[in-house]
Order: structure tokens, then C-alpha cells, then sequence
């Protein structure tokens, strides 16, 4: 978090979040535009809270849109939030008489450049600490060469009048930070002001200079990027996936999960003696399932949809015929070592469900208990459900079953 003195004039922010960003195109309120999964205003609050000498801040939102309001009121008791107007100096104008009396300093900031850092905002309010500094902006150096152009006149090309010396050029940014009667007065001069006199000001900084104030300079920050066209937008995800606030801890990576899906078929084994085990269980009343190991479809179905997950090969690149130690072995066996070759291979497991279809065994009454066994297994919920085929295909002739498994692995950090 910033600190400043405890002399330090209480300071409040009028952060103008009312355009309606047609120059964009976005087709909705600038400020609500989405970078990297937050909006502009949003990447602005972040920043600016972080000030602590910013005792107030004023969000002046687009009249009638209740999404920006809401945004805003998320960041809790210091912020204010007011209706704008159709220009930026009405929406300042109506976020100051939403700013507390006693508030000696006030930035006005636009959302547009809402990955000002927070530095900016504090060298602008430690020039105002002294007390013959009225006014300040930040400002960039100008590395192009300017020209000023005559009036466009219909018919003729327009002509240099005259090229200003570069070195003395400043691009201004925002924040803008002034004493707070200054700033107060300069709005309500502008309330009575002329069309051409409302026309002459472009920001509140040249407003102050117009009722004789000197303005001072600060270094502004590259990253105070505004954002108006829609070629600035990629300029824009650039800085907020390279950059966080200072003090806030970055968004976290999204962590991806993946999903794997897997079948497994058994058909019922032609030795009547061959003991049925499935979902881990033994259903001593039927024939067991024909198959290298157990012939455990629900287990073996589990096993492949982890190494589909995880994409790592399949049943038989872990468990194939060339593996002899796995002959016979318990559908469980195969599920916890599956399990651990997953996770070996830098994932964690989220879930497995399994759904067979079979006329036997009958499952119903033994469903929680197979879930504990398979989850105990590997480590990780396994749930099983069955159903029947209506008497169709080799599953409703009880010649086989088929077994259907998703698996859900996220990659571990």
C-alpha cells in the first residue's frame, strides 16, 4: 500500500467511467469493455485503491447502466458512485458534488487509461503537497514531429502554419490532480461558460488554465495508455497480462481442466466357474467376465478414461498382454496404479464417473459401496450408476456388458 505524511490534504478521485466508447465500437459502455477477463473500470479500481491517500473515490458511471454501478460498488465504502453526463466535463462536473467538503486534493482520472500504475497517481498527489502547486498533470515527451495545420478549408490541401519545437511538446495523461476549491471553482465557471468557451476545453487542466492558474508537470507513465480505438485494445491485454497492481496479487492462472473419455467392453465368460468381479466388487451369484485380468469393465473403463485425461496412452500401453505381471490382476490394482501413473505424469484427479450397461449383476442395492471402493482406489471420487439396454444388443442377451467412463485430471502447479 502507498503512505504519505499525516499532513497530507485528504485526497479524492473523480474517476469519469461515463463515455460511451463509440470510437471503440464495442457496442456497450467503454469502461465495461473486458480485458483478460476484467473491465476497464475494473483494472482501474484495482489501481487506485491501493492509494491510501485516496480517502474518496467518485465513479461516475453512464446514466441508466447498472452493470458499471455494480462493478464499482464491489470495492467497498470509499466508493461514491454518480450518474455522468453527455460530456466528459458534465460527468466531472457531477462526480465533484459527490465529493466530501472537507477533501483538500482531487485526481480525476479516466477509466479509459486504466492501467495507470499507481506511482502516477502518487507523484501527482506529492507535487500538491506544496502549497504554491495548484495544478498538475502527467506528462509524457512527444518523440514525433508536430505540426501546427491551418483550418481545413473544401477544396485545398491544408498547410503548415508553423512547427513547434518538439523539446518543449508534452503528451498529458491522467490522473490530473488539483486543489479542490480550484478545481470546484474552474466547473463552475464552465456551467456559465459559451458554446466556443465549453469547446476550448478539452481537460480539466486546460479549464484551470484558462481562469489563470499555472499548471505543473509531472513524468506521466507509459503504461497509461488510453483506450479509444480498437487497435489500442491488443496494446491493452498486453499490459495486463505482463503487469499486476502494486500490492494486489496477480489473477491466477486459470487452471484448465482435461477430459477423458473411455469404453470398455467384457462378454460374459464360457467358464461357468470364473468368479464375476465388477466396480471392484464380487457378485458371487453370476459368471464373471471374460478378459486378461479380472474382467473388470467398470474399473478397467475408469483406468482408461485417466490415461485419456491425462494423455498418457490407453489401457493396453500400461496394462497390455506384454505386461504378464498383470494377469489376473484385481480391477482395484489396475485403478490405483492407474492413478498413480497419472499423477506421476504431473496431473491431479478430479473425478471419475462410470456408467455399465448389462442386464447382471444386480447393481442397485451395492452402488454405495462400489463407489467407496473404486474412490478409495484411486484416491479420488469414483461414482458408478447402471442400466439396461431394453433387451437389446449383446447386453440385453446378457452376453456382455459395456462400460462407459469420463474422467476429469487438472495439471498440477
Amino acid at each position: 500500500m502507498s503512505e504519505f505524511s499525516d499532513t497530507t490534504a485528504p485526497a479524492a478521485l473523480v474517476l469519469v467511467a461515463a463515455g460511451s466508447g463509440t470510437r471503440l465500437g464495442a457496442g456497450i459502455p467503454k469502461a465495461l469493455v473486458e480485458i483478460e477477463g476484467r473491465s476497464l473500470l475494473q483494472h482501474t479500481l484495482d489501481r487506485a485503491v491501493i492509494v491510501d491517500a485516496l480517502k474518496q473515490i467518485v465513479v461516475v458511471v453512464p446514466p441508466s447502466d447498472d452493470r458499471l454501478a455494480a462493478q464499482a460498488a464491489a470495492y467497498g465504502p470509499r466508493i461514491g458512485i454518480v450518474s455522468g453526463g453527455t460530456s466528459r466535463a458534465e460527468s466531472v462536473y457531477a462526480g465533484l458534488q459527490k465529493v466530501s467538503a472537507g477533501i483538500g486534493h482531487i485526481l480525476v482520472h479516466d477509466a479509459a487509461r486504466a492501467f495507470t500504475p499507481t506511482c502516477s497517481y502518487e507523484k501527482v498527489l506529492r507535487a500538491l503537497e506544496d502549497e504554491t502547486v495548484q495544478a498538475v498533470i502527467p506528462v509524457l515527451p512527444v518523440t514525433d514531429t508536430i505540426s501546427v495545420v491551418d483550418p481545413p478549408h473544401e477544396g485545398r490541401l491544408q498547410e503548415v502554419k508553423c512547427t513547434p519545437d518538439r523539446s518543449t511538446l508534452r503528451a498529458v495523461q491522467t490522473p490530473q490532480g488539483f486543489d479542490a476549491d480550484v478545481l470546484r471553482r474552474a466547473h463552475r465557471y464552465l456551467q456559465d461558460a459559451d458554446a466556443a468557451q465549453f469547446e476550448a476545453v478539452t481537460d480539466d487542466a486546460s479549464l484551470v488554465q484558462r481562469l489563470g492558474y499555472p499548471v505543473h508537470v509531472v513524468p506521466g507513465h507509459p503504461d497509461a495508455l488510453k483506450v479509444t480505438h480498437p487497435k489500442d485494445l491488443q496494446q491493452a491485454h498486453r499490459l495486463a497480462s505482463q503487469s499486476a497492481p502494486t500490492g494486489v496479487s496477480p489473477m491466477p492462472e486459470p487452471i484448465i481442466p482435461r477430459v477423458g473419455n473411455a469404453i470398455d467392453v467384457h462378454a460374459v465368460s464360457d467358464d461357468p466357474h470364473r468368479p464375476m468381479w465388477l466396480a471392484g466388487l464380487h457378485f458371487p451369484e453370476d459368471i464373471g467376465l471374460a478378459g486378461h485380468s479380472d474382467g473388470d469393465a467398470v474399473a478397467h473403463a475408469a483406468c482408461d478414461a485417466l490415461f485419456s485425461a491425462a494423455g498418457i496412452g490407453d489401457l493396453g500401453t500400461h496394462f497390455g498382454v506384454d505386461r504378464p505381471e498383470f494377469a489376473g490382476a484385481s480391477g482395484i490394482v489396475l485403478l490405483a496404479e492407474a492413478a498413480r501413473i497419472v499423477r506421476a505424469a504431473g496431473f491431479e484427479i478430479g473425478n471419475v464417473t462410470v456408467q455399465f450397461v448389462g442386464r447382471r449383476p444386480r447393481f442397485a442395492t451395492r452402488r454405495e459401496e462400489a463407489n467407496a471402493v473404486l474412490s478409495r482406489a484411486a484416491d479420488a471420487s469414483v461414482t458408478v450408476s447402471a442400466t439396461t439396454s431394453d433387451g437389446l444388443g449383446y447386453e440385453g442377451e446378457g452376453a456382455g456388458i459395456t462400460a462407459y467412463a469420463t474422467a476429469l485430471v487438472y495439471p498440477r502447479d
